[in-house]
């Protein structure tokens, strides 16, 4: 286990070193980086196009956002959890569905890739100007746009804990959700607060073209939703006991491929 190398005695962790621990953890690691600079260079890139050419639309830029998200949980969400968002790694250690010392390398990670991404994106668009930027900043006042990070960011780690960690779900849907939910909230929260649900999504274009207008906004309102969506999920989770054994069916699509045509 990943706790039982980190929390060891000096001999027993250089050995644990050697293991494949380290290798398994940084294969982790270099997802969570690969995965959020695509995030981030998918979504933010749709934004970056729209205010320069006009081309993507608001529709378009909801849609990027939830399809980048949807195709990397599939991608590397078998190898890393596919967090790509410091919120949803927060929330998780705090439940117990993540070892807390990892944390903060996932979180490093995260930023890393995001602020990679950004880099990539002000390299590209060499002619971007402030009025270009494409990160999130509040639209109107910062409590607003506080509060719209709180709800969406609640929503989305409501159906991450529905999807993602309750062994009794359709696994297989896991990024159809996500992605869906992520799309349906830049849709109410885009023209607001730029619905980033995620502190990284925000740091990185902060970083590297120098705007940190609300940023405490995107670093604290998606905290406290996620942990509260994952709270509320927590109380109404009612049992710990998987689907397959209720209904001797590893999961609905493979009990829909066995029925008879």
């Amino acid at each position: 286990m990943a706790t039982d190398c980190i929390e060891s005695g000096p001999e027993e962790r250089a050995t644990c070193c050697s293991s494949a621990y380290v290798v398994t953890f940084t294969q982790k690691l270099i997802a969570e980086i690969i995965g959020t600079y695509f995030v981030i260079f998918a979504g933010c890139g749709s934004v970056a196009v729209n205010k320069i050419y006009g081309e993507v639309t608001f529709p378009g830029i909801c849609v990027t956002w939830g399809l980048i998200v949807m195709v990397l949980v599939y991608s590397v969400g078998h190898i890393s959890g596919a967090h790509f968002n410091p919120a949803v790694t927060i929330s998780h250690a705090i439940f117990q569905r993540f070892p807390l010392m990892e944390v903060p390398w996932y979180i490093a990670a995260q930023v890393l890739g995001s602020t990679l991404a950004s880099g990539t994106l002000a390299l590209v668009f060499y002619e971007s100007k402030p009025e270009h930027f494409f990160g999130t900043v509040p639209a109107g006042s910062n409590v607003q746009s506080f509060i719209i990070e709180i709800i969406i960011s609640f929503l989305l780690m409501f159906v991450i804990s529905g999807v993602a960690t309750d062994s009794r779900a359709i696994g297989e849907l896991a990024g159809l959700a996500v992605g869906s939910t992520i799309t349906l909230n830049v849709f109410v929260g885009g023209p607001i607060s730029g619905a980033s649900m995620n502190p990284a999504r925000t740091l990185g274009p902060a970083i590297v073209m120098h705007h940190y207008k609300g940023v405490w906004v995107y670093m604290v309102g998606p905290v406290i939703g996620t942990i509260g969506g994952a709270f509320v999920y927590n109380l109404i989770r009612f049992t710990k006991k998987p689907l397959r054994e209720l209904t001797n069916s590893g999961s609905f699509l493979k009990s829909v491929s066995r029925c008879p045509t």
